[in-house]
């Protein structure tokens, strides 16, 4: 860790990058303490960080200014941070809330029983984990994961984990297709069927968001609440999915980003403001690519999903 001493922390706004119809704020940060600073290097979602050895102990300045990061930058990359141990792992992710485990399975050789263990090997983690499509994690729960500490314990040659930007996704559609989703709530699958809103205000930046699990969809529900309350069929249900993936997957995946795990990676996401999916190839055979392992740890919500402003009218536009 760095010797320098540096008053507080230092922010330079840079530059800004667009792609598609989303603006990422660019900027280099220095965070610094008498012991510890960090770098953000803006990526096309989120952020890069060097400069900081989440190994060691970290002052609870620079742990409030991540929790702040995170939330303003959605995803932050945490490079070179080799022999990260699995309690490690734990202790990272309890800065941000409760963890919570019980809906995955406990693969034998995952380290603790919050973590969740995927590999492209069935004797080693879990296999074909977020291949189902476009998903938050943790949708039927009454209030979804807050966040998703990802670590890379053994990275293959291919196998990317890719993500994308909810809120750009809903105010990148036509302003009658955005009425249209604000209407709509989504029926989980699992758990007796917990409804939640398809659009809904995110609990920490209060911008628009999504609440969505492409592989893990009943149906869907028009104007809860109302007199116009109906549950759409299954050939309604599967129209509007494509019709949701669609904006995930148009202009040749422009609004994706897809992050190549190198060694040494370590993820924090806020899962409520991007959605993700693993890649095809992160189930290629250890034969080919390498052996493929994943800790992951998710974060309790804290809230249930909720709509904090006022609704369309159900009226305005057509089905």
């Amino acid at each position: 860790m760095a010797r320098i001493l540096l008053p507080g922390w230092i922010r330079q706004l840079s530059w800004r990058l667009t792609v598609v119809n989303f603006i990422t704020l660019s900027r280099s940060v220095i965070m610094s303490t008498a012991h510890d600073f960090y770098q953000l290097k803006p990526i096309k979602l989120g952020c890069e960080v060097r400069g900081i050895d989440l190994t060691k102990p970290v002052s609870d300045e620079v742990v409030a200014q991540i929790k702040r990061d995170v939330t303003e930058h959605r995803i932050l990359v945490f490079k070179d941070q080799h022999n990260l141990a699995p309690v490690r792992h734990i202790q990272i992710s309890k800065w941000f809330g409760e963890l919570e485990s019980s809906s995955f399975y406990k693969h034998p050789k995952s380290p603790s029983t919050d973590i969740f263990r995927v590999s492209n090997d069935e004797s080693e983690g879990c296999t074909n984990v977020g291949r189902t499509g476009w998903h938050i994690d943790g949708t039927f729960f009454a209030k979804p994961y807050s966040y998703s500490v990802y670590h890379m314990v053994h990275v293959p040659a291919k196998g990317d984990t890719v993500f994308a930007p909810l809120n750009e996704i809903i105010m990148g559609l036509p302003e009658s297709q955005r009425n249209r989703w604000d209407r709509l709530w989504m029926v989980s699958d699992r758990r007796g069927g917990v409804i939640h809103p398809l659009i809904y205000s995110h609990p920490e930046s209060g911008e628009k968001t999504l609440c969505i699990h492409m592989g893990m969809t009943d149906s869907f529900t028009w104007d809860k609440g109302t007199p116009q309350e109906r549950m759409t069929d299954w050939k309604e249900t599967s129209q509007l999915l494509q019709e949701i993936n669609h904006e995930f997957i148009k202009n040749d995946k422009a609004i994706q980003y897809s992050h190549q795990w190198q060694v040494g990676d370590f993820i924090i996401s806020d899962n409520l403001a991007v959605g993700h999916e693993a890649s095809p190839d992160s189930q290629t055979s250890r034969a080919e690519v390498g052996l493929r392992v994943l800790h992951r740890i998710t974060v309790a919500g804290k809230e249930a999903p909720t709509k904090k402003y006022a609704l369309p009218d159900p009226q305005k536009d057509e089905l």
